[in-house]
C-alpha cells in the first residue's frame, strides 16, 4: 500500500489513526452520554452535539495560521495532541453534577483537535511537492488511516459499555489513544522532516515574493471558497451519522446483544477500509489511460451519491422508523452507512488533495483550515438541524436532507471549469 510513497507517510498514517481511534470512539457513545448520564432532552443534545462539532471543525483555521506563521506544523499537531489527550480524561471526570466539567472537557478536545487536524493533512501533500499525481492516492491511503482508528473505534466503545456500563471509561481510552499518537509522532519526526516549515521557511512565505503572482493567488482562493461554500450542504449532512441515525438506532431498529447503537458506526470506517483500495485502484487504472476524474468531479458524484443514502433512510421511516418502536431491520442503517461511505470516500480525501494542490504555498495551513471550517458549519448545521427530528416525520427530515444534497451536487457541476482550472 505504501509502496512509492514516502516513508513519512506511513508514520502520518499511523499518527492519524490512533488520533482518530481517540476521536470517534468519544463520538460514538457522545449523544448517547448525554442522553442517559447528562439527561438532557434532544433539542439540548442537538445544539450541544452542534456546537461541538462546529468547535472541533472551525479551530484548524486557527491552527493553520498559527502553523503557517508561528510554530510550524509539526510542533503545532503535538501541543494539540497533549491537550486533546488532557480533553478526553477531563471528559471521564464530568457528570450531570459537574456540568462545568462537562463543558471545560470540551473546549480542550476542541482546541486541540484546531491546533492538529488541519496541520496534519498539510503535511501529507507536502511530502508530494515534485509527485503531485500522486496526491490524490495518498490521501485516500491516509484516510484509511482515519478510518481504521475509526472502525475500531465503536467496537471498543460497545465492549465498554457492556463491561463497564459507563461511557466515563470510555473517554479515558480516548485519552490513552492520543497518548500513542503523541508517541508515534515524535518516534517517526525524521521522516516528515522535510515537509515540515522551519521557521526560515515560514519567514520567507511571509515576505512579498511568493511562488505564484497576485492575480493568480486571488484566482485560487475564489475556487478554494466556493467549494468550501458548497462543502457545507456535505457535511451537514453526512453528520447525521453520529446524530439521526444513532437516534434511529436507538428508537427504531431493533436491539440485538451485539450490535447496540454506538456499534452503528463502526459500519462506515470499515466500509471505508474495503472500498478504498477498490477506488484507488479503479482511478490509477483510469489515469493510466488518461480519463481519470478531477479532484472537483469526483466531488460532485460524491454529493449525489450521499443524497441516495437520505433517500434510503426516508423509505425506511416511512416503512415503520417514523413510528420510534424498535422493529426496523439493522439492514436499513447498514446499507445507508455503505452509501455514504461511498460519497465519503468521494468528498473528503479529494477535499483534501483539491486544498493542497490549489491553496498558495505560504498560506496551505490556513486553508486546509478553511477547509474544516466549512467543516465546522456543515458540522453545527447538522445539530442544529437534529432539534427537528423529533418535530417532523423521520421521512420529512430525511427528504431535507436528501434536496441538500442534490443542490450541492449541481453546484459543483455549476462551478466545475472554475474550480478544476488549478487542480491538475
Amino acid at each position: 500500500m505504501f509502496k512509492n510513497h514516502p516513508t513519512g507517510l506511513r508514520t502520518l498514517f499511523f499518527t492519524e489513526m490512533w488520533e482518530r481511534f481517540g476521536f470517534y470512539i468519544m463520538i460514538a457513545v457522545f449523544v448517547l452520554y448525554m442522553d442517559e448520564h447528562m439527561l438532557w432532552d434532544d433539542s439540548q443534545k442537538g445544539t450541544i452535539y452542534g456546537l461541538f462539532l462546529g468547535a472541533v471543525y472551525f479551530i484548524p483555521i486557527a491552527g493553520g495560521w498559527i502553523a503557517d506563521r508561528l510554530l510550524g506544523y509539526a510542533k503545532t499537531i503535538k501541543i494539540g495532541a497533549l491537550v486533546m489527550a488532557i480533553g478526553y480524561m477531563t471528559l471521564a471526570f464530568s457528570s450531570n453534577e459537574r456540568v462545568p466539567v462537562f463543558f471545560l472537557a470540551l473546549a480542550l478536545i476542541a482546541v486541540g483537535n484546531g491546533l492538529f487536524k488541519a496541520n496534519i493533512s498539510v503535511l501529507v501533500g507536502n511530502l508530494y511537492e515534485k509527485e503531485n499525481e500522486l496526491k490524490d492516492n495518498a490521501y485516500n491511503i491516509f484516510y484509511m488511516g482515519i478510518n481504521i482508528g475509526a472502525a475500531i473505534a465503536p467496537l471498543a466503545a460497545t465492549a465498554f459499555s457492556l463491561i463497564f456500563h459507563d461511557y466515563r471509561y470510555t473517554f479515558g481510552v480516548a485519552s490513552l489513544g492520543m497518548i500513542v499518537s503523541i508517541f508515534i509522532f515524535h518516534l517517526g519526526r525524521n521522516t516528515y522532516r522535510s515537509a515540515d516549515n522551519t521557521r526560515a521557511s515560514r519567514l520567507e512565505n511571509i515576505a512579498p515574493t511568493a511562488d505564484i503572482d497576485k492575480r493568480e493567488e486571488r484566482q485560487r482562493l475564489v475556487s478554494l471558497g466556493i467549494l468550501f461554500a458548497i462543502a457545507i450542504f456535505f457535511w451537514m449532512a453526512f453528520y447525521q451519522n453520529g446524530f439521526a441515525l444513532t437516534l434511529f438506532a436507538q428508537r427504531s431498529t431493533i436491539t440485538l446483544d451485539y450490535l447496540r447503537p454506538e456499534t452503528y458506526q463502526f459500519f462506515n470506517p470499515f466500509f471505508i477500509l474495503v472500498l478504498t483500495p477498490v477506488l484507488v485502484y479503479l482511478f490509477s487504472v483510469m489515469r493510466r489511460r488518461g480519463k481519470e476524474p478531477s479532484s472537483p468531479a469526483k466531488i460532485a458524484y460524491g454529493m449525489f451519491i450521499c443524497a441516495l443514502a437520505w433517500v434510503i433512510m426516508a423509505i425506511a421511516s416511512i416503512k415503520g422508523g417514523n413510528q420510534d418502536m424498535t422493529i426496523m431491520s439493522p439492514a436499513w442503517l447498514i446499507s445507508t452507512y455503505f452509501v455514504i461511505t461511498i460519497s465519503e470516500l468521494l468528498v473528503s480525501p479529494m477535499g483534501l488533495s483539491f486544498v493542497s494542490k490549489v491553496a498558495p504555498k505560504r498560506m496551505r495551513g490556513l486553508m486546509m483550515g478553511f477547509w474544516f471550517g466549512a467543516t465546522a458549519i456543515g458540522s453545527y448545521l447538522s445539530g442544529f438541524f437534529g432539534k427537528y427530528y423529533s418535530i417532523l416525520e423521520h421521512h420529512q427530515y430525511f427528504i431535507y436532507l436528501t434536496a441538500a444534497l442534490i443542490l450541492s451536487g449541481f453546484l459543483v457541476v455549476i462551478f466545475l471549469k472554475k474550480l478544476k482550472r488549478f487542480s491538475k
